[in-house]
């Protein structure tokens, strides 16, 4: 294996011997990542000390339970990393409670259903075509065929979220559970008016943090921790951590939201992730991950902008986080159309539906980037300019065909970028 097989500290030369066919899949994922744009919003590049974590000898340990309360002998030393992970979470966020054991965001989600709710009881959530989540009362997850959603949505002019009709619909169905939060969302979301409402019906509220912790955590948004009374997120976004899931909550809370994630939906949690998370949560702390939340805004915020600029136009007319949503509509393109042209040119976004979408799910009128992968390897403002006009080029001039000119000039421009700002760069 030549030096750039090597991927930092994980030296793939046994497994290739033994495996040729799996160790060529991650050889080749990691060139995926190094040869091309990366803006799908909910990925990010996690460190090689995270990477490191997560492939330790810690995941060939059963550990059921929460530390000094096992019900395995020999846990002694996963209790530290777990107690780490806690610790650090509970100081990085200002909560009071942390359960570091789900294991992604949608396990974090269901023990609060199961914490708070009994089934067939009402929950009030932002709609999934209107920017909420699957486990948001979605008919074919287990939150809306468990339980009764009533949805909220955005408002037709602003594209933001209603908070009118969400509050006529908190007094017209007395939810037992009132969620904020969702997966296209790029505007702030306004916590104490939801922590004001739940008080006032007597509802549980709930935030999602899973797109936008990692923004809370470095100091680029306000935090929901102290409005809430549980927040739920994923580890793996802007957070750029082990893919995997947290919550914090409340003191009063802690007991039955610790018993919902163990053990009523989960069995043994995964060790090597939890210390995963430690690394993960300290490397939060530090000023040069709040400076590169900051980054990651002012990056979304130029792309936004920049892509308006081409007439691929934003909802809302821009952004305050690290995702913006843009409508498809003007320019006669679809979703599905726009993100297979983008992928031939080597720049990897998602189709979306935006708000009151005419097309169905599959196909979408809109398209969903991110800026926390550029952002990691580095790129800033005038490299999003860039992006943009490698973007508009690809969707509105290009095809779906990698060897046509339009794709090959785009792809020149991304080799550009992407050599300049490499993705883990080899050592």
């Amino acid at each position: 294996m030549s030096t750039d097989d090597t991927f930092y500290g994980s030296d793939f030369g046994a497994l290739s011997t033994f495996d040729p066919e799996i160790s060529g899949v991650l050889l080749s994922e990691l060139g995926r990542i190094r040869s091309g744009l990366q803006l799908i919003a909910s990925e990010n590049m996690s460190s090689p000390e995270v990477l490191t974590a997560l492939g330790s000898t810690l995941s060939n340990k059963y550990a059921e339970g929460y530390p000094g309360r096992r019900y395995y002998g020999g846990c002694s030393e996963v209790d530290k990393a777990e107690t780490i992970a806690i610790e650090r979470c509970k100081t990085l966020f200002g909560a009071d409670h942390a359960n570091v054991q789900p294991h992604s965001g949608a396990s974090a989600n269901q023990a609060v259903y199961g914490a708070f709710l009994q089934p067939g009881e009402t929950i009030l959530a932002m709609s999934l075509p209107h920017g909420g989540h699957l486990t948001h009362g979605a008919k074919v997850s287990f939150s809306g065929k468990w339980f009764n959603p009533v949805h909220y949505g955005v408002d037709r002019d602003t594209e933001n979220i209603d908070y009118d009709q969400v509050a006529a619909l908190a007094r017209e169905h007395r939810p037992k559970m009132i969620l904020a939060g969702g997966s296209a969302i790029p505007r702030l979301i306004d916590f104490a008016f939801f922590r004001a409402l739940a008080d006032e019906i007597g509802a549980i509220f709930w935030v999602d943090a899973a797109h936008f912790i990692g923004l809370v955590a470095g100091g680029a948004i306000p935090s929901p921790v102290p409005y809430a009374d549980v927040v739920t997120f994923t580890t793996h976004k802007v957070l750029r951590g082990p893919r995997s899931g947290a919550l914090v909550c409340k003191a009063e809370h802690a007991a039955k939201l610790d018993k919902a994630v163990f053990p009523m939906m989960q069995g043994g949690p995964q060790m090597h992730t939890i210390a995963a998370k430690a690394v993960n949560f300290k490397e939060c702390a530090t000023p040069e991950y709040a400076a590169y939340t900051r980054a990651v805004v002012a990056n979304a915020q130029q792309l936004a902008t920049s892509l308006a600029g081409h007439g691929i136009r934003p909802t809302t007319g821009g952004t305050d986080t690290h995702l913006s949503l843009h409508d498809l509509q003007g320019i006669g393109v679809t979703g599905v159309d726009a993100e297979a042209r983008a992928d031939a040119a080597g720049i990897v976004l998602n189709k979306n539906a935006i708000p009151f979408d005419p097309q169905k799910p599959g196909i979408a009128s809109g398209i969903r980037v991110g800026t926390p992968c550029v952002t990691t390897q580095g790129m800033g403002l005038p490299e999003m300019e860039t992006i943009a006009e490698l973007i508009a080029m690809a969707v509105i001039k290009g095809d779906a065909d990698p060897d046509s000119a339009v794709s090959q000039e785009v792809r020149a421009g991304v080799t550009d970028l992407v050599t300049r700002f490499p993705a883990y760069p080899r050592a």
